[in-house]
């Protein structure tokens, strides 16, 4: 689909935006062409445009890339096509993995996923049967995408955000601007001097209030700096945890969601690795269904330290939640090589902790996060 379809098929509110564009949006294209990507003449991108919402930046990315010299392709999808499938799809629909974007996955250079708000199933419609044989297929989108291309993720804010965040949507589109715009070249020298105070790390653990004592090993695993390469608004230090060693238990006080259905009061706990109790106040259903995925499911992926100073309200979207300076978060399921972790699976789920208004994080014995506070 071309920038001149993306205009005609939007809706009126969409057009007008895309012609009074704020100029904030052409800079965040210019980041994510030239500092996320380093797109170069000639390569293939696929840009996933995740509903109307995503128009201004589908536009101009679009513009950006065409300057660059390379070879943009915009792909259409949204929340409400996602929630026909949950209703409507059979089992063969729902675990179909579509073709054409694991096709994708293979055709393109660089993935440039825009993704927009989509209607939640409050009223509970969808079975959790459907959600995660659905989540699954999806999982297996996401992992293409994480072995054969260059990619970064951008969760356009709009309307459905801000309701979820209690904010206007105003003020979350000068947050997301801020979080986006930041000197990624400057903050990143800054972070990766606090990588390299934990490298050689052995052990971290997490305390927070009663519910929360975690503890695992890091040792001979790597600390990597994400500074506006595959996500946008960025910034987090991220490890692995060495999975058989994972013990203790962690209560998420921010409701977490994965496809859609939200879970509160989420509580986790692993013995030696083995995750031995999981609970939620609401679907804990489906959240049980997430950790039977596959065997990697219910082991821990990742640890993260969330850097970003320009991004301070949670939202109910890890995009930018696990961003928030003074939080950590922890994934459940897939690894990152390029830290040293081995863990395989379809999913990779990350569960915020915010650790601003109480709760330390130890590495070594010593701590390096205190009540919201990087002390390295």
């Amino acid at each position: 689909m071309s920038s001149a379809c993306v205009a005609s098929c939007a809706s009126p509110e969409a057009s007008a935006a895309i012609e009074a564009m704020d100029p904030r949006w052409a800079q965040v294209a210019d980041v994510l062409v030239g500092h996320s990507t380093a797109l170069r003449a000639g390569e293939r991108v696929m840009i996933a445009m995740g509903g109307l919402a995503c128009a201004p930046l589908t536009h101009a990315l679009y513009e950006a890339c065409i300057k660059a010299g390379a070879l943009p392709q915009v792909q259409y999808l949204s929340g409400e096509l996602r929630r026909a499938l949950l209703l409507h799809g059979d089992e063969r629909q729902l675990a179909w993995t579509p073709e054409i974007e694991s096709y994708g996955m293979d055709w393109a250079d660089v993935y440039l996923g825009l993704r927009g708000g989509g209607p939640l199933d409050d009223g509970g419609a969808i079975p959790a049967a459907a959600r995660s044989a659905q989540q699954a297929a999806q999982g297996a989108i996401s992992a293409l995408r994480w072995q054969k291309t260059r990619w970064c993720l951008v969760r356009v804010p709009d309307e459905t955000l801000a309701r979820g965040a209690g904010i206007d949507v105003n003020t979350l589109r000068d947050m997301f601007f801020a979080g986006c715009l930041l000197d990624y070249q400057t903050a990143g020298v800054a972070w990766r001097a606090a990588a390299e105070k934990l490298r050689g790390a052995r052990s971290v653990r997490i305390v927070a209030g009663e519910e929360t004592d975690l503890s695992f090993s890091v040792a001979g695993r790597s600390w990597v700096v994400c500074a506006g390469k595959i996500n946008l608004p960025d910034g987090e230090v991220y490890t692995a945890p060495i999975t058989d060693t994972v013990s203790g238990r962690i209560h998420f006080e921010l409701p977490a969601s994965l496809g859609g259905v939200e879970m509160r009061d989420i509580r986790l706990e692993w013995e030696a690795g083995e995750l031995v109790a999981a609970s939620a106040s609401s679907n804990e259903g489906f959240l049980q269904r997430i950790l039977r995925t596959d065997a990697g499911a219910s082991l821990l992926g990742e640890f993260a330290f969330g850097l970003n100073p320009g991004i301070s309200h949670f939202c109910g979207d890890i995009l930018y939640d696990e961003k928030i300076r003074g939080t950590v978060h922890i994934a459940l399921g897939r690894a990152y090589r390029d830290c040293g972790g081995i863990n395989q699976s379809r999913i990779h789920w990350d569960l915020v902790k915010d650790l601003r208004a109480g709760g330390a994080v130890y590495v070594d014995d010593n701590p390096v996060l205190q009540d919201g506070e990087l002390l390295i």
